[in-house]
């Protein structure tokens, strides 16, 4: 499954300890929709990817490869539905606030303590990302 680029940030300031919030909404009939931080777009430190199709959200890290797959089972979006999402993160793990509350981590295989790109994918509007 591909999923068509929405928007991508460049040389952005997401540091450790930072709290970036994202709105936004699903399309009718979304398959899946992925939001990614990282490095750029090969090197992805998060892969926040919600599946409609399984009603799982799976998130991953690429560093010369994809890692192994986490699956979260708390699915709280709806197709067509609007959503916010709270990521922070250190050097161990990113921190994700589903939109009805459910916190959800994920390993920070980085290590890392900076990350400059975002990219989004798939069958959603962005209303706002903010980062302080």
């Amino acid at each position: 499954m591909t999923l068509l680029s929405v928007f991508t940030i460049k040389d952005m300031s997401f540091k450790a300890g930072m709290e970036m919030k994202i709105t936004g909404k699903t399309k009718p009939g979304c398959e899946a929709f992925s939001i990614n931080i990282g490095h750029d777009a090969d090197t992805v430190a998060l892969h926040f990817n919600p599946r409609f199709n399984s009603n799982v959200i799976v998130c991953n890290s690429n560093q010369g490869g994809w890692g192994d797959e986490h699956h979260e089972p708390c699915f709280p979006f709806q197709q067509g539905g609007e959503f916010k999402l709270t990521i922070t993160f250190n050097n161990d793990s990113f921190y994700i606030k589903l939109p009805e509350g459910t916190m959800m981590s994920f390993p920070n295989r980085f290590g890392d303590d900076v990350f400059k790109h975002v990219h989004v994918t798939g069958d959603v509007k962005i209303s706002s990302i903010k980062v302080n």
